[in-house]
């Protein structure tokens, strides 16, 4: 018996980025902050793309793998983000327990991938280190998942010259139609074939039997979009405006195509009318409508109330609540490489998503010096919609643009405020506070409620400890999941 035995290594202490204490997480805790705020591949402030996308890799099999289904299908259907949740299925295919879930591969796969270019892309992924066999899960679920396309979303989204193309993935799948098309049963799924691929009574789609086959033959008939009608040498402001009247331009490319139109003459009312109808715009982002309004800024006022009127139909949010936005120099990291936008966009759109939805809301920017290692935080103008961000970022230069301090970024907030209904902080959680008097984990949040809503995939983070109700992600669905925390908590 040997007392004096060699001691164990010691796991150090996460910090932040900046060097302040962070909190120990768990793998899926983990695994939730590096997808839901994540653009695949794209870099962040202090981390670049790829080393996210292989911390993802490792996360993976240390979660159980329902939990990473489940965490896709969040990804997919709540916070509308398009790659990841396909990198993380393709994760999932490789866990090392996935045998014993049966039909989980195929019924993610089908969850996840919701545009008819999404079969090819994830299919490329897989192969993405050379064609190799794909396993029976995998075609299972891209098979259903190709029945639940129309020949013009199948044609709009099968492009030509890609790696992978749909009609690979209809090869690879031997996909079939799985509907009758017997007009006395019109939209039912055959029993049997319901039974044997797992559908569920609710899920119901219909192809005419040779769509498939017109597939395979490159029959398609060409679909009619902007992108195929300009191509084709068509009139610019002809094409918007025929599109426009008939309902056929998606809401995310009318957001896109504002100054192209602006610019072709389409008729103003016309264009204003499309936006204000909200066609479509389920699955855009909050910071679209910001980066339409840098593109087109004559139609700022309607993508203002565009922005705020989803949120109209919801109760607001009872009580009084302060929003502290992050306003340091790493929020100013791009979304990705093509964009114009940064994370403060994104952190500046639900505030005033947020400010839209409180009864009563009080709004402060904070950051502070990275020499000086002193915070400073100031309450911004009470405005609304686009008014509002543009007022949190000129707080952005004002502040002085370094870290956040979470510690006496909340000192000073509570000797003004004394007591509120809930606190909810917009930041990537990079607290710059090294001393141990300001460390965050001495945070005092004095909300009833307290979240910490992070906007970015950096590694650790300061929000989790026991005083803290944590999010991620850049889509509304946090205030959504607010509403609902509090409702089940009456």
């Amino acid at each position: 018996m040997k007392t004096n035995a060699k001691r164990k290594p010691t796991t150090p202490a996460p910090k932040t980025a900046e060097g302040a204490a962070a909190y120990r997480i768990s793998n899926l805790q983990a695994l939730r902050r590096s997808v839901l705020s994540y653009l695949l591949w794209e870099d962040g402030f202090y981390e670049d793309g790829k080393s996210i996308a292989q911390r993802i890799t490792e996360l993976v099999p240390q979660c159980k793998p329902k939990d990473v289904a489940d965490l896709a299908i969040e990804a997919r259907e709540d916070y509308h983000l398009r790659h990841v949740p396909l990198f993380l299925t393709l994760k999932l295919v490789r866990h090392p327990k996935i045998k014993n879930y049966e039909g989980l591969v195929r019924d993610t796969l089908f969850r996840v991938i919701q545009r008819a270019d999404e079969p090819a892309e994830f299919l490329a992924m897989y192969w993405a280190d050379g064609r190799k066999t794909v396993p029976r899960q995998v075609r299972l679920g891209l098979s259903r998942a190709l029945n639940k396309f129309s020949e013009y979303e199948l044609a709009k989204n099968d492009h030509a010259g890609a790696k992978v193309s749909l009609k690979d993935v209809l090869f690879m799948t031997h996909a079939k139609p799985l509907v009758s098309t017997n007009e006395n049963i019109p939209g039912k799924i055959v029993p049997a074939i319901r039974k044997k691929n797992g559908y569920s009574r609710g899920e119901v789609f219909r192809h005419e039997g040779a769509l498939f086959e017109k597939l395979a033959k490159d029959e398609l008939e060409t679909p009619d979009t902007w992108e195929t009608n300009l191509s084709a040498g068509k009139d610019k402001s002809e094409t918007f405006t025929r599109l426009l009247k008939e309902g056929k331009l998606g809401y995310l490319a009318l957001l896109r195509n504002l100054r192209n139109m602006e610019r072709a003459g389409v008729d103003d009312k016309l264009i204003r009318n499309a936006i204000l109808a909200r066609k479509g715009a389920k699955n855009v982002l909050p910071f679209r409508y910001i980066a339409a309004a840098k593109a087109a800024p004559h139609f700022e006022n309607v993508l203002d109330i565009a922005l705020m009127t989803s949120f109209e139909q919801e109760s607001p949010l009872p009580g009084k609540t302060i929003i502290v936005v992050d306003v340091s120099g790493s929020m100013q990291a791009p979304l990705s490489r093509k964009s114009e936008l940064n994370r403060l966009d994104s952190a500046c759109a639900l505030a005033a998503v947020m400010r839209h939805s409180c009864d009563t809301a009080r709004i402060y920017a904070t950051a502070g010096s990275d020499f000086t290692r002193v915070h400073q935080t100031e309450e911004v103008t009470p405005r609304q919609g686009m008014a509002l961000i543009d007022a949190i970022k000129q707080k952005a230069g004002e502040l002085g643009g370094g870290g956040i301090f979470l510690t006496p970024c909340l000192r000073y907030i509570h000797a003004k405020e004394k007591s509120v209904d809930r606190i909810i902080v917009i930041t990537d959680e990079q607290d710059c506070a090294i001393a141990d008097k300001d460390s965050p984990k001495l945070a005092e949040p004095f909300g009833v409620f307290n979240y910490m809503l992070n906007v970015s995939a950096e590694k650790n983070g300061i929000g989790y400890g026991p005083k803290w109700t944590h999010l991620d992600g850049f889509s509304e669905a946090s205030l959504r999941f607010i509403r609902a925390y509090e409702q089940n908590q009456d």
